[in-house]
C-alpha cells in the first residue's frame, strides 16, 4: 500500500483520546510517511499535536455548540472543521468511538468510513453511518479495543505494548515546585469515584514524610476547594492554579510519579510514562484502568483501596529522595 490519508475520529473525552493514541502508533511504525489527521474536541486537540505521528488535528466543536446553539462563533467554528474534513481526500475514516455523534462527524468527511459493527459499538446506531463495519469484542481493555480496530482496518497483526506517542514537555510550568513532586489528582466527574478526604490528607502526610511534596491540581470551585481543604493539612502542599490541559500535562511529564481517581488527567500521566497509581472506587480497572508498564490499578466497584495499599503502590514505584 502507498502512503495513506488517514482520517481518525475520537472526539471526546480525555480519557478516551489517550486510549486512541496507541492505535495511532501502531498505525505510524507500519507507514512512516502516512497523512494522519485526528477529529477531536478543540479542548484535546493540542494533546493530539502532542503525538510525533499526528500531522493535523481538526478541531470539531460539538460540545460548545450544545451550550451555546445560537452564539453565531460556534456555528462558524462547526462549518470550518466540516469544510476540513470534507477537503481532506481521505483515504481511510477510522471512527473509533462508537458514538452517533462520532459517527455523524465521520460521515462529514469523503473517503471510506470505517467504524465498530453494532454488537460491538457503545451506541449501535452509530454502525449505520460507516461503509465497513468490523467486530471488536467489548470485553477488553479500550486501548486494546482501540488497537485492534485500527489492525483489522489495516491489515497487521498487533505486536509488543501499547506506546502513546507523545512528545514529553520540555519543562514543568513555571509554578511548579522545585523539589522533587507527586500530583495527587483528588477530583473525578462523578461522586461514585471519589476517594475520601481524609484518605488524601494522610497520604499526603506519609509522602510529605519522605521528602516529596505533594501538588493538588484542582477546576471546578467544587473541586478547589476540596484541594485546599486537603492541602491545609499536608506539609508544604501546593495547590495548582488554573491551568489548561497543555499545562497540566507538563506538571505531570516531570513529576516523580502520580496519583489519580479514575480520570482523563490519570490516564494522560501513563502516557507521558510517569509511574502512576490509579484509585478505583466505583468503575473497572479491567476495561478502562491505567494501562501502560509504569502503571498500577488498586481497588474496585464498591471496593476503594487502602491508604496503606495505595502508600505500598508508590513506594515501590518511586525512589525515596536522598
Amino acid at each position: 500500500m502507498t502512503s495513506p490519508r488517514i482520517l481518525f475520529v475520537k472526539l471526546s473525552s480525555l480519557g478516551d483520546v489517550v486510549h486512541n493514541l496507541p492505535a495511532v502508533s501502531d498505525v505510524r511504525r507500519r507507514w512512516p510517511d502516512a497523512h494522519i489527521a485526528w477529529a477531536v474536541e478543540p479542548a484535546y486537540a493540542g494533546l493530539v499535536r502532542l503525538h510525533s505521528g499526528v500531522a493535523e488535528a481538526i478541531p470539531v466543536s460539538l460540545r460548545s455548540l450544545k451550550r451555546a446553539v445560537f452564539r453565531a462563533s460556534e456555528w462558524r467554528s462547526l462549518f470550518a472543521a466540516r469544510r476540513a474534513l470534507r477537503a481532506g481526500a481521505w483515504d481511510y475514516i477510522v471512527d473509533s468511538q462508537g458514538l452517533l455523534k462520532s459517527a455523524i462527524v465521520a460521515r462529514a468527511a469523503n473517503g471510506a468510513r470505517v467504524g465498530l459493527d453494532r454488537k460491538s459499538a457503545r451506541e449501535p446506531i452509530s454502525s449505520r453511518y460507516y461503509d465497513v463495519k468490523l467486530p471488536v469484542a467489548r470485553r477488553m481493555h479500550a486501548v486494546e479495543r482501540n488497537r485492534r480496530l485500527a489492525a483489522q482496518v489495516f491489515g497487521y497483526a498487533i505486536d509488543g505494548a501499547a506506546a502513546y506517542g507523545l512528545e514529553e514537555p520540555a519543562s514543568p510550568p513555571a509554578w511548579a515546585p522545585a523539589t522533587r513532586y507527586i500530583v495527587m489528582l483528588h477530583a473525578a466527574s462523578h461522586k461514585q469515584k471519589m476517594w475520601p478526604e481524609a484518605y488524601w490528607v494522610e497520604l499526603g502526610q506519609r509522602l510529605s514524610e519522605r521528602g516529596y511534596t505533594s501538588v493538588l491540581p484542582a477546576g471546578s470551585p467544587e473541586e478547589r476547594a476540596a484541594a485546599h481543604r486537603i492541602s491545609m493539612d499536608i506539609p508544604d502542599s501546593v495547590v495548582a492554579p488554573a491551568a489548561e490541559l497543555p499545562e497540566l500535562a507538563a506538571l505531570l511529564a516531570h513529576a516523580w510519579a502520580v496519583v489519580g481517581l479514575d480520570t482523563g488527567l490519570t490516564h494522560l500521566a501513563v502516557a507521558l510514562r510517569r509511574p502512576t497509581v490509579g484509585i478505583y472506587c466505583s468503575t473497572e480497572p479491567e476495561l478502562t484502568g491505567l494501562h501502560g508498564a509504569d502503571a498500577v490499578n488498586l481497588g474496585a466497584p464498591r471496593s476503594p483501596p487502602s491508604v496503606e495499599q495505595v502508600a505500598e503502590a508508590l513506594g515501590c514505584g518511586v525512589p525515596a529522595p536522598e
